[in-house]
């Protein structure tokens, strides 16, 4: 019987420099999108795809990060003296159980591959998953429980896929297909930052994946790839070289790349949009600036 996926992986060491001053004091991950920190998008995601244990690979400065999913009894307090329930409910949504969360540290900034490896003996022989809190996905389901449902028929190792265009390749890792599927591809090759030229697909995998135990010990080899970084890419290509299964999934919905600050700025606009109490007075302001923008010109 095949194993579940209830442990993931969040590498949130990256010092967000493209947000500097903000990140100077205030981790990235904890900045907001409308009145959820991006790293709460991510554990509802989680949540809702059955993940039971939490690993957080973080870095100096990011205590702030322990201190979101800790329990706030004074403002509790406050808020059931005031009779504020919705408030309260949301809050503690934020709320995380005993033992349900750890914190490893990743002392040197060598990749997303060491990143993850830093969470070796926590994972142990299970299968896991790794979210990237960067890319931020609205979907009617969770694009991790769209995952897990698809690896409990597949097995094997699972990344998300959307496809981009030819002239953006060199900004992602590509797939070299060898089925497709529909939904699921069968993987031949993974590319890291390919030239345009040389994209063996518009597929390129984002920040969701579900990956076997054989990926960790993979990782142990530290061997380093693109960029001078030990690469989680290389890692699961070593599984296709083995002859294991790795697959590609196309989710359902709409993803956000909230490591720049125009897909941060884009993502605020749609989630805010998606806000029935702010709708209204959000498009009609951007109706407004589209306006004055045509008039000007």
């Amino acid at each position: 019987m095949r194993r579940k996926v209830t442990k993931a992986i969040f590498p949130v060491a990256g010092m967000g420099t493209r947000f500097l001053p903000a990140t100077k004091s205030v981790p990235k991950e904890i900045m907001t999108l409308v009145d959820r920190p991006l790293i709460q998008y991510a554990i509802d995601e989680a949540r809702e795809a059955g993940i039971k244990e939490f690993i957080f690979v973080t870095s100096r400065g990011k205590s702030a990060l322990e201190d979101y999913f800790d329990t706030n009894p004074q403002l509790e307090r406050s808020l059931r003296k005031k009779n504020k329930t919705a408030l309260l409910e949301e809050l503690k949504k934020t709320n995380m159980e005993s033992g349900a969360i750890a914190y490893i540290r990743q002392h040197d900034a060598l990749g997303l591959g060491h990143a993850v490896w830093c969470a070796r003996r926590l994972v142990a022989n299970e299968p896991f998953a790794v979210i990237l809190p960067d890319d931020v996905i609205a979907a009617e389901t969770s694009c991790l429980k769209q995952m897990v449902e698809a690896y409990e028929e597949t097995g094997g190792n699972m990344v998300a896929a959307m496809e981009v265009p030819q002239e953006k390749a060199s900004a992602y890792g590509l797939l070299d297909v060898k089925e497709d599927m529909g939904s699921i591809v069968s993987v031949k090759g993974m590319v890291e930052k390919p030239e345009p030229q040389d994209a063996p697909s518009n597929l390129a995998v984002i920040g969701r994946y579900i990956l076997t135990p054989q990926v960790m010990r993979n990782l142990n080899a530290k061997k380093e790839g693109a960029g001078g970084e030990i690469q989680l890419t290389d890692a699961i290509a070593e599984e296709i070289e083995a002859g294991r299964d790795v697959y590609g999934y196309r989710f359902r919905g709409q993803r956000f790349d909230c490591g720049s600050k125009a897909g941060f700025l884009q993502a605020t606009v749609a989630f805010g949009l998606a806000r029935d109490e702010l709708r209204e007075e959000l498009s009609g302001f951007l109706e407004e600036m589209m306006h004055m923008k045509k008039v000007a010109e």
